[in-house]
């Protein structure tokens, strides 16, 4: 079975739309939601502790991050990665992309 010319190009620009129209809607949703609302903005808490400059990390009122600044010597962050109270020392910290949110479920 041959298709006509026109058959074909119809085809091709219905395909094109379908292509298109999923980054274009990712746009305008992006567009929408560009600036952080106040609850997902984190609260940090610096303190002296002895020696140590202590930042703590906290979102919708939980503690996930402590970055401590001694004075003499490196700095160096405590994270809780499961959520349960274990913190851990992470000393490349500062590339990690903490907190990570949930966007959406279904």
């Amino acid at each position: 079975m041959r298709l006509s010319p026109l058959a074909v190009i119809a085809a091709i620009v219905f395909c094109t739309g379908f292509l298109a129209a999923p980054p274009l809607l990712a746009q305008e949703q992006e567009q929408e939601s560009t600036e952080p609302l106040e609850e997902e903005l984190p609260e940090v808490t610096i303190f002296k502790r002895a020696d140590d400059t202590v930042t703590e990390f906290r979102l919708r009122g939980k503690l996930y991050m402590i970055k401590v600044t001694p004075e003499n010597g490196p700095e160096y962050y405590l994270i809780d990665r499961e959520g349960k109270g274990q913190w851990v020392r992470d000393d490349s910290a500062r590339k990690l992309a903490v907190p990570t949110w949930v966007l959406t479920t279904w």
